[in-house]
């Protein structure tokens, strides 16, 4: 289905995707487009085939891996496992021209029912472009631990997992309100990420909860992409009766936004 603004089609959603089970099938938002028509995601790039567009995943589900690719493996990096799920649509809940609510499961690797999620998905104008809003929650019967590499011993910043927005390949920058360049942004828990790219174009990413914390890469770091990542440092646990909620915004903006103008 596509996401409207003002007559425009800014994003398309696959709900329900052929994708190679080694690169975690999952529902995606691609293309995603500025209000100029400038395309700001990417799809099954060479460098990581299991990068989706905008989607939500993690690569360590009790020991699933839901996110695609190898597997980080303590002491052993990272290693391809026969430990793939995937995450599918399971029924809409409301749809419309500007966005959607829908069920999903996170099924292991024999079709079991690890986590069930619910997300609304939704567009609309602002004065600097349109902004996605993007709210997911995931409920367990039993409880489930949610992990990353960090948390399964990779040094470095890695802790991603959770929404994540491959964007296009290209020169990028990235900048908070305090802070620039990806060494100093990766890891951080700033209120708000904001991604430059080619065409030109402009992401502003906010949202972050709890102890979550901004994955950032730009080209040094092999590729364009922001993770608002749910397990930083250490695993998340999901209980029965109490859904890990999140609700994150990204403003989509043509040209290079300064921080001033993100500011307002």
């Amino acid at each position: 289905m596509r996401l409207t603004v003002e007559d425009v089609d800014v994003a398309e959603y696959v709900a329900e995707p052929e994708i190679d089970p080694l690169n975690g099938p999952r529902p995606y938002l691609h293309p995603v487009r500025t209000l100029a028509g400038v395309p700001v995601t990417d799809l099954l790039p060479e460098d990581h085939r299991w990068h989706l567009g905008v989607s939500v995943a993690m690569q360590d589900v009790d020991g699933v891996n839901l996110w695609g690719g190898r597997t980080y493996v303590r002491d052993q990096g990272y290693t391809w496992l026969d430990d793939h799920g995937r995450i599918t649509h399971d029924a809409w809940l409301a749809r419309a021209a500007d966005g959607f609510s829908e069920r999903l499961r996170w099924l292991d690797p024999h079709g079991a029912t690890l986590l069930t999620e619910t997300r609304a998905v939704a567009a609309r104008a602002v004065p600097l472009g349109w902004e996605l809003s993007f709210s997911y929650a995931l409920s367990a019967a039993g409880e489930v631990t949610l992990g990353s590499p960090a948390t399964n011993g990779r040094p470095g910043g890695a802790g991603y997992g959770g929404f994540f927005w491959r964007a296009t390949p290209g020169p990028a920058t990235a900048f908070t309100a305090s802070r620039a360049g990806e060494e100093e942004v990766n890891g951080s828990d700033e209120p708000w990420v904001a991604l430059t790219g080619p065409g030109p174009y402009t992401l502003v990413f906010r949202g972050l909860s709890g102890d979550d914390r901004w994955f950032v890469r730009t080209g040094a770091g092999g590729y364009n992409g922001v993770c608002a990542a749910l397990a930083w440092e250490k695993p998340v646990v999901v209980r029965p009766g109490a859904p890990l909620e999140r609700d994150l915004t990204v403003l989509v903006a043509d040209g290079e936004l300064t921080r001033e103008q993100i500011i307002g």
